[in-house]
């Protein structure tokens, strides 16, 4: 019989050839393998899941279920060739999810964001073109409703101009999908690219839209950086504060929007929900319901339109 690491191993093949990324999986597992070498222990048993999912330190309470739940998964798996393995209950160390409250951006604030993108300073000649990189990923962010993860992996191929359409490839859950771009954000994005070509004209560099100084594909953590310092400077967030409105509110505030406009239009946006669904790149609608909580402004246009029903009721 292979050991318990060759096992996830296994596991964590199989189910990337059959498509899954399992990027945060692959990274859980291999701790909990570690974990069980440290206690001798050649099979799995629900105390030891137990006592890996809420070992670390610098693991919230909320991430202990996440972190149980890929074991079960491996645990199913590994039951069929090693009937030792016990496989640990569903729901236990349940922990009521806590969402961040949401920031809506006003125009004000998102063009301030970019402005100050454009005013980063350029210490070196491979840094030159970083501001309007950040300017224009900012603002296609907040145009586009798109993930922080889709822009950084879109690459030059995904862009057609002519046709004013992305293609957002293998986003999050394995899905790829077209999203529709405004003729107004069609020409800062041909500008752009004229620009990106002209730069990195007699040097190398990736294929991906937005790239760093050395001509590599952005980082995540680094977008976020950058996005809390030019935070910080816009007046968003104090000097000290840890916390303040997210880049992830951009897509909140792109959602909200869309729906208060279906509002102002007439249009029903219960029944356009699955719509915006698509739009978004969500699987389940219940994440898009999600965007129907937390404005005012949507509140109001939702007050209006049961108002008017009831008038016509009556």
């Amino acid at each position: 019989m292979n050991t318990l690491r060759e096992a996830v191993d296994d596991y964590l093949r199989m189910r990337r050839h059959l498509g899954f990324k399992l990027h945060e999986a692959g990274l859980y597992l291999s701790d909990f393998v570690t974990f069980m070498e440290q206690h001798e222990a050649p099979f799995v048993t629900r105390s030891l899941a137990l006592a890996w999912a809420q070992r670390s330190d610098n693991v919230l309470p909320s991430a202990w279920g996440t972190r149980l739940g890929h074991v079960r998964s491996f645990a199913r798996h590994r039951q069929a060739t090693d009937p030792r393995t016990e496989v640990p209950e569903p729901g236990l160390l349940r922990f009521p999810p806590k969402r961040a409250k949401p920031y809506l951006y006003p125009d004000a604030q998102i063009l301030g964001l970019m402005e100050a993108a454009l005013d980063m300073p350029s210490p070196n000649r491979l840094c030159t073109f970083l501001p309007r990189t950040y300017y224009c990923l900012f603002g296609l962010l907040a145009v586009s409703g798109l993930r922080v993860s889709e822009v950084r992996s879109l690459e030059l191929r995904d862009v057609d101009l002519d046709a004013g359409v992305l293609t957002v490839r293998e986003s999050k859950c394995d899905r790829t999908r077209l999203v529709p771009l405004h003729a107004t954000t069609r020409e800062v994005l041909a500008d752009y690219i004229d620009r990106r070509k002209r730069h990195w004209a007699d040097r190398p560099v990736s294929n991906h839209l937005f790239v760093s100084s050395r001509g590599t594909p952005l980082d995540g953590a680094r977008i976020r950086l950058v996005f809390h310092r030019l935070s910080r400077r816009i007046g968003l967030r104090g000097e000290d504060d840890s916390h303040g409105p997210r880049i992830h509110d951009l897509r909140h505030t792109f959602a909200t929007r869309t729906l208060v406009n279906w509002y102002r239009c007439g249009k029903d946006p219960e029944r356009l929900l699955p719509v915006l669904s698509d739009y978004l790149g969500h699987v389940c609608i219940a994440n898009t319901q999600y965007y129907l909580e937390g404005s005012p402004e949507l509140m109001r246009e939702a007050m209006g339109r049961l108002e008017s029903r009831w008038e016509v009721q009556s």
